[in-house]
């Protein structure tokens, strides 16, 4: 008898962060949050606590955040096309896990994310949905959800639009959640003191 296949996390960590850096920022996945670990560290903690199968996404030659993410024996995919966008680093990890039943796919820059939340769309993907994002207050937010059912689809994107055409064209499950944090990412400097409201 064959074991059930499992649901993977994917943390996109690929970027190189233009923005934040271009303020004078530095690496905005290495900065420090107040408990002294990085955003990255905390992004992929909160994933990894849901998702015992979690790959990390990063590119080749970022070797400090690839020496923390080993020292914490988080599974890491390098992707060599990186700078060609978001899908490249997300085909890069469908690529390296495409036996799993679905994926949750969540953002590096965005640690605030409460492990709750994504239990909440990973519930929704198991319940039978092959789309799933969480909303709150109206607004929709990461990490976001799909079943194997999509795995063709989600290979053949392209750039940085991600996944947009398939919310667009396919039926969405949308979780309802009270966690402002799947609506911040972090973009520049400011943004690491506007810790959101729970």
């Amino acid at each position: 008898m064959s074991a059930r296949p499992h649901w993977t996390g994917i943390l996109l960590a690929a970027g190189r962060g233009r923005r934040f850096a271009a303020h004078d920022g530095g690496d905005k996945l290495l900065q420090a949050l107040a408990d002294g670990r990085s955003v990255a560290q905390t992004s992929a903690a909160n994933l990894q606590a849901v998702m015992p199968h979690t790959l990390t996404v990063l590119r080749a030659d970022h070797f400090l955040l690839q020496q923390q993410f080993s020292a914490l024996g988080y599974p890491s995919v390098l992707c060599e096309q990186a700078d060609l966008g978001m899908s490249a680093s997300l085909i890069c990890a469908l690529q390296h896990s495409a036996d799993s039943a679905g994926w949750i796919i969540a953002l590096a820059d965005m640690p605030w994310v409460q492990p709750d939340s994504i239990a909440a769309v990973l519930a929704a993907l198991r319940a039978g949905a092959d789309i799933a994002r969480p909303v709150c207050a109206g607004r929709y937010g990461n990490p976001v959800g799909f079943s194997r059912t999509h795995l063709e689809r989600l290979l053949a994107l392209q750039g940085d639009s991600g996944a947009r055409d398939l919310f667009r064209s396919f039926p969405v499950h949308e979780v309802e959640v009270d966690d402002t944090g799947i609506l911040h990412d972090i973009d520049v400097p400011a943004d690491l003191l506007a810790t959101p409201l729970r």
